[in-house]
């Protein structure tokens, strides 16, 4: 043991067995980013490029592996930066032995992300390099230093995104915004600046929200659109219910803009939600152009509000809750001894068709439900109808004129009654500009005070009810009065065929038709008329 000798063998780069003498060049990749998508970063975004492609070109050790780049991404997360995850897919492959990066704030702001990168890149050999803060992980001994910049970087990007998000929203205030013309069909960016109509894209939406007030449903109307090869936003020939629905409730359609519908509740993740109150939104007025009417833009949001209630009260009362729009009858025509709607049915009696109508209650759920009910020949209902629609073109427009007047009368004595929207808003702002105020008053503990701060929020919160009710209530009316208009024009109008039952006559000109019995239904005009009408 006395004999014992360590002996230190010097360190040395010897070639293992089986690899060639010759030195391999490293395979360089770098990855370079610009955060936002604007004009000037564009410039600066292809610089960056430039100025790896000839560092590493200049370098006889190395050779080009790629130049990995993302524009106009954030650095927050990772999960939507397609050059960033094409290049770790690569390292995976064995393509890449050394990453270039201008800082650790341009690889990831995320500090989790960061570390975790890092050392999954560690684990197979690949190291990066930060150029701003002189890290190599190859020669890195700790992760201290690392986690500390990353943590640095990250606060930096939830600093930069707040002051994005405030810039917006100061920008907002005075109608300054993006225009999204990648996500929206019907618009490009005129020479002015403002958004300028596309003449084909806005036949297609033109043709969206006259079918549906045509009382065709989100499905109709997309198998339309589909036939037509009409083109989606992506340039898509395949159409969703959703996207069409979105369409129909698109302020930007009719010329104005909201502002702030949603907003990122936090930077890491990224998530959008719903402001539906959390932030203040902005209402922009005659932005642009309009494809469609503000008229019929209200319109159609009276009709979604229409179809959405009656298919929550179906689903209630008869657990159907789906709207279904296929032919005109539906949800128009109703039991007058229950109140629920009538399905279209059809018989086969001794091998022959029949189409009726029935009373949905009664057919789900039996005689017990609703006894009284009949059922309607369709070809008999159809008749009627056409019949009292000719009394009514012939002989009664004068008495469907004083009903249409009455109506109006009506709802515009019912909005006047009220305060103006604008004088309860005036004193919303009195209210708030005293709670500020009093809140600046309220830094010790006042009992006094803070009862007043609660009474003023329950006075702001009702003025804003009593405000929301009444733009509601005016919006009402308009749609009221350009329906009885437009019914007005239509019976008057000398071309009007009567020749033939038409479900599109229907949709516009009729309310509501009452089964009374099997020998006489009742048929309510739009804007309060009524007929009469006996089924033969």
């Amino acid at each position: 043991m006395n004999n014992m000798r360590i002996i230190e063998i010097p360190a040395s780069m010897r070639e293992s067995a089986g690899r060639k003498s010759a030195v391999r060049k490293l395979r360089v990749a770098a990855y370079c980013r610009v955060s936002t998508e604007e004009e000037e970063q564009q410039g600066s975004f292809e610089i960056q490029k430039l100025y790896y492609t000839e560092k590493i070109n200049s370098t006889p050790e190395w050779e080009v592996a790629g130049i990995y780049a993302d524009d106009g991404i954030s650095g927050v997360h990772t999960k939507k930066r397609d050059g960033f995850n094409q290049m770790i897919q690569d390292c995976k492959k064995r393509k890449i032995d050394l990453i270039l990066t201008k800082s650790i704030s341009r690889f990831a702001r995320n500090t989790l992300d960061s570390i975790q990168y890092i050392r999954m890149l560690k684990q197979m050999g690949i190291a990066v390099v930060f150029e701003k803060e002189n890290i190599n992980t190859a020669t890195m001994n700790s992760e201290m230093i690392l986690t500390v910049l990353s943590a640095f970087a990250q606060a930096e990007s939830e600093s930069i995104s707040q002051n994005v998000a405030r810039g917006k929203r100061m920008g907002y205030k005075h109608g300054k915004f993006a225009f999204p013309y990648g996500r929206i069909i019907g618009y490009r960016k005129g020479a002015d600046g403002k958004p300028e109509i596309i003449p084909e894209q806005a036949e297609i939406i033109r043709l969206i929200f006259n079918s549906y007030l045509q009382g065709d449903s989100l499905q109709s109307i997309k198998a339309k659109l589909e036939t037509a090869g009409a083109l989606t936003a992506r340039g898509n020939t395949e159409w969703s219910a959703q996207s069409i629905q979105r369409i129909l409730q698109n302020e930007k359609y009719c010329g104005d803009v909201l502002l702030q519908k949603t907003f990122t509740e936090d930077v890491l993740t990224g998530v959008h939600k719903k402001n539906t109150g959390q932030l203040p939104q902005y209402y922009i007025e005659n932005y642009h152009e309009g494809i469609v009417s503000k008229q019929m833009f209200r319109e159609v949001q009276a009709e979604i509000a229409r179809r959405n209630s009656k298919s929550a009260a179906n689903q209630r009362k008869h657990r159907r809750g789906r709207y279904n729009s296929k032919y005109a009858l539906s949800e128009r025509l109703v039991c007058g001894n229950c109140g629920s709607p009538y399905k279209r049915v059809t018989w086969n009696i001794h091998g022959r068709k029949q189409i009726v109508w029935r009373c949905i209650n009664r057919l789900e759920f039996g005689p017990k439900s609703c006894g009284n009910s009949p059922s309607l020949e369709e070809s008999a209902l159809h008749t009627a109808i056409l019949e009292a629609i000719r009394s009514l073109v012939h002989g009664q427009q004068e008495e469907m004129a004083t009903a249409l007047q009455d109506t109006l009368i009506h709802c515009i004595a019912g909005e006047k009654e009220e305060v103006s929207p604008i004088v309860i808003e005036n004193k919303i702002k009195e209210l708030e500009t005293e709670f500020d105020r009093l809140l600046v008053l309220a830094v010790d503990e006042n009992d006094i005070i803070d009862h007043k701060l609660k009474q003023i929020s329950e006075t702001i919160l009702k003025l804003k009810q009593q405000k929301k009710r009444l733009e509601y209530t005016a919006e009402r009316s308009e749609v009221m009065e350009s329906k009885a208009k437009d019914v007005m024009g239509l019976i008057s109008a000398k071309d009007l065929d009567l020749t033939e039952y038409s479900d599109a006559l229907v949709y516009r000109i009729i309310e509501r038709i009452t089964v009374l019995s099997k020998e006489e239904i009742r048929i309510r005009f739009i804007g309060g008329f009524e007929i009469t009408q006996p089924l033969h």
